[in-house]
């Protein structure tokens, strides 16, 4: 069952994905990859002989994060005239998610408020136990070392511990509820679930309210412990610890200005916002004792329609952490490439995907032909982007931690790149085998950062042999992948030549940086790729356009994706930066036209962003609304490094206006 959220929120030992309505999807306990203890946590309202669940049509929903934090307020509103505001925030330190519902009508109402929870603990229902601890007014679940349990504040009155596959409604706690009564059962085995519930009496226009604790941990002691504590504490006080901390957290970023952005004051603000929400999201992504990145909380946890998304690419984290550290976090690149040297293979290169702790995935890419070879370009890319930035003992402590494993990765792609183009594997898609313009210049990419970091260890015939291939694989795939129409092929498939445009070929420039602008000739390839990529690869959604992966994409219905689309407004603002004067005849008319047009694709997919602000991998090209993976930390990085040229631009600009 695809699971697509649109809020989450966590801390370092529990990541919760939620839908428009307050309903849980997941539960991610003790890593952010496994294990999801959830399969359905809702609330409902017995009145006038029927239950109201409040993740039904016939609510409706306003949802936003509480400024500057992970906190999430949701306001659902009945046809009958039930209003409901929750509050949501897991606690900064415990794993525990505290979930106020202030339950409000116009009317005046007798019944009852029930919360509902099938629990899938340890990710295996049908072995689970369960029981209600009436003196401690706590509901369990367990199976070995998970334990999920909820508190409430009042203390429920009724409860019941069910079979959730039963069908008859007095041992089913989800029918049980249906005649405005617990029975009450104690305790149980197997796919269980559980409900709890209060009376509900409300004068018109007065409120109820209710505060439910659902805590994890690996201990039937500790968890007592963990919701005996906090049942202690206020709301007010945790809520305004966690709002601290949040603030706190967020205080660290680089600062942007953003001055001159003439005629756009809104999209200012929009993007301040977008920034934030950006950095808060990658923060929840990342696994805090391991430095690795879940690229997408999972959503399609049965392979479905997809392979999954609960794991770290190198690929995908590679960029995340370079995001991060341009924005003002550069521990989560040492952390992250501590993470990548002990999970280099013995070959030197990386695999396709790991869950966070560094175990192989499942995976497609297990054999040469298969695996993808850009995962250790881009991460000896990025290794030498972060080198550069350390000073003094940093600076020497990272090079010694990271040489052995430069050195092992440059030599694999030594190997695979003897004729100049890299040997066949899988492409960045995960679709099609064969040679890739993308999969070449990251290896460009990952050769030019092994040189230098070699150069740095003394080690200088190394540096220059790393170098002369790195250029041989430059000048091979000009030489044979790039097309008179003014645009590199995708690649060679079957030993020929696709000319299918990918909008992946942009990494010729960015990020791995094959081509210069600096170069006159290499500038105009840079702008011919761009205006080729606009031309086929468009499709008209919010007022604007997206850019899908290549001609023909028939993944999910071929919609654009934000990787796709930022990339190409992001090609559009570092070439506004890094365009040399001397070699442009008409300067300020080409960069005001870049980024002008990069704007658009940016808005374009700050539009497709949930109403919360989260980024997905796709927009539906029907509607331009989130599709599919969300949030996905790829795009999130992608927005971070397209803001923080924007914000170069305009200072630039403002700078120049100054002196004028």
């Amino acid at each position: 069952m695809i699971k697509q959220p649109n809020v989450i929120l966590g801390n370092d030992e529990l990541l919760v994905t939620m839908g428009r309505k307050g309903d849980l999807l997941g539960f991610f306990y003790p890593r952010r990859d496994y294990a999801q203890h959830v399969d359905e946590s809702v609330a409902c309202i017995y009145i006038d002989g029927k239950l109201l669940w409040t993740n039904e049509s016939d609510w409706h929903s306003i949802q936003n994060y509480i400024e500057d934090t992970n906190i999430v307020s949701t306001k659902i509103y009945h046809d009958s005239g039930i209003r409901i505001s929750i509050l949501d925030l897991v606690h900064p330190d415990v794993p525990v998610l505290i979930r106020r519902f202030k339950v409000q009508s116009q009317k005046k109402i007798s019944g009852k408020f029930f919360y509902y929870s099938n629990f899938n603990v340890g990710e295996i229902s049908n072995k689970n136990s369960g029981f209600c601890d009436s003196d401690a007014h706590l509901l369990v679940q367990y199976r070995q070392n998970y334990y999920i349990g909820i508190q409430s504040l009042p203390e429920f009155t009724e409860w019941q511990i069910g079979k959730a596959m039963d069908t008859i409604w007095w041992t089913n706690s989800k029918y049980d509820m249906e005649d405005g009564k617990l029975q009450r059962n104690k305790e149980d085995i197997g796919n269980i679930n559980n409900a709890a519930g209060w009376d509900l009496e409300l004068e018109a226009n007065g409120a109820n309210e209710f505060v439910i604790l659902i805590g994890a941990a690996a201990s039937r002691n500790l968890l007592y412990k963990r919701m005996y504590e906090l049942s202690k504490m206020s709301l007010e006080y945790i809520f305004e610890k966690t709002r601290e901390y949040w603030v706190m957290w967020l205080s660290k970023k680089k600062v942007l200005k953003m001055p001159g952005l003439e005629g756009y004051d809104n999209l200012r603000q929009e993007l301040f916002s977008a920034y934030n929400r950006s950095l808060l999201t990658l923060h929840l992504l990342q696994d805090c004792e391991y430095g690795s990145f879940v690229a997408a909380p999972e959503f399609d946890p049965n392979f479905e329609k997809c392979g999954g998304y609960g794991f770290c690419w190198n690929r995908d984290a590679a960029e995340i952490v370079l995001a991060l550290k341009h924005s003002g976090y550069p521990e989560y690149c040492d952390m992250f490439f501590k993470w990548s040297i002990r999970t280099q293979l013995p070959d030197g290169s990386w695999f396709q995907r790991y869950w966070l702790n560094g175990d192989i995935a499942p995976s497609w890419g297990n054999f040469d032909y298969s695996t993808q070879i850009d995962e250790t370009g881009s991460t000896l890319y990025a290794m030498d982007i972060y080198y550069r930035i350390l000073e003094g003992l940093k600076k020497v402590e990272f090079l010694e931690g990271v040489w052995v494993s430069v050195l092992r990765a440059a030599e694999y792609l030594m190997k695979r790149t003897k004729s100049g183009l890299h040997e066949s594997c899988m492409d960045l898609w995960e679709t099609y085998y064969g040679i890739f313009t993308y999969t070449n210049a990251s290896i460009y990419a990952g050769l030019i950062g092994a040189s230098h970091i070699a150069e740095e260890n003394g080690e200088d015939g190394m540096a220059r042999r790393w170098r002369k291939r790195a250029e041989f694989v430059k000048q091979a795939t000009i030489d044979r992948l790039w097309l008179q129409e003014g645009y590199f092929a995708k690649g060679i498939l079957n030993e020929k030549l696709d000319k299918t445009v990918d909008a992946s070929i942009l990494s010729a420039y960015i990020p791995f940086g094959m081509l210069s602008p600096k170069d006159p000739v290499e500038k105009d390839m840079i702008l011919f790729m761009i205006e080729n990529i606009r031309k086929k690869l468009s499709v008209p959604i919010n007022q604007s356009y997206g850019i899908k992966r290549y001609e023909n994409d028939s993944y999910i219905e071929g919609n654009p994706w934000v990787v796709t689309t930022l990339w190409l407004s992001e090609a559009m603002f570092a070439l506004a930066l890094d365009l040399p004067r001397e070699i442009e005849e008409r300067y300020d008319e080409t960069v005001n036209k870049l980024t002008s047009e990069g704007i658009k694709y940016l808005k374009c997919v700050l539009a497709g962003a949930t109403s919360t602000g989260l980024l997905p991998e796709q927009m539906d090209k029907s509607t331009g609304k989130p599709a599919w993976a969300v949030p996905l930390g790829w795009s999130e990085s992608l927005m971070l490094d397209n803001i923080l040229l924007l914000d170069k631009i305009c200072t630039k600009k403002a700078g120049s206006a100054e002196q004028s």
